[in-house]
């Protein structure tokens, strides 16, 4: 089965701490929706642009998508 790579980006001075924090909420809806992959992470591209990102089968992605409203998303590869 496919996996897709929800991602929010976040950007300015605070954004580790903001995608941080995000990363926490995400694994939160991860265990309520009982989701099958628990994949997530934070991604610092610079000090001024992290991204956070969720990992989902594709199957799950459009009611995920449409509850949490990712910035983006990319076919996940290891």
């Amino acid at each position: 089965m496919r996996k897709l790579k929800l991602i929010w980006d976040f950007r300015g001075p605070t954004a580790q701490k903001i995608a941080e924090h995000h990363e926490h909420h995400l694994k939160e809806y991860i265990n309520i929706e009982n989701l099958a992959i628990q994949i997530t992470g934070v991604e610092i591209i610079n000090n001024m642009h992290v991204m956070v990102f969720m990992v989902v089968n594709e199957t799950d992605m459009k009611p995920v998508r449409d509850a949490l409203k990712p910035h983006r998303g990319q076919v996940y590869q290891k």
